[in-house]
């Protein structure tokens, strides 16, 4: 299997050699159907009620993985929350502690 990038957002640029997902649904299709190296993260999406903390609780609960995952959203509260979460679920033997997990905000 391929392995792919993917980048999570609906406003910024989708870097050179990465997939762009704009919606969670995308970015969990993704997850389920491709080997992932690299996901990157945005918060805030269109939709308030779907952002990228529900996503992180889903892959978790899924136990859907990238090799290392970057939080870049710019929302200091969400992506906090967001890189706790993993964390967490770290600590807890939820989520491997060999997943890098990184945040690294990044402007608009």
């Amino acid at each position: 299997m391929i392995m792919i990038c993917v980048f999570l957002d609906d406003y910024r640029t989708c870097p050179t050699g990465y997939v762009l997902a704009e919606t969670i649904d995308q970015c969990i299709h993704l997850l389920k159907n491709n080997a992932v190296d690299h996901l990157s993260l945005d918060h805030d999406l269109v939709s308030k009620k779907r952002n990228g903390l529900m996503l992180v609780q889903y892959m978790v609960k899924n136990r859907l993985f990238a090799n290392r995952i970057t939080i870049h959203s710019a929302n200091a509260i969400g992506s906090k929350a967001m890189y706790r979460y993993f964390k967490q679920a770290q600590d807890e033997f939820k989520m491997p502690s060999s997943i890098k997990v990184i945040l690294k905000p990044m402007p608009l």
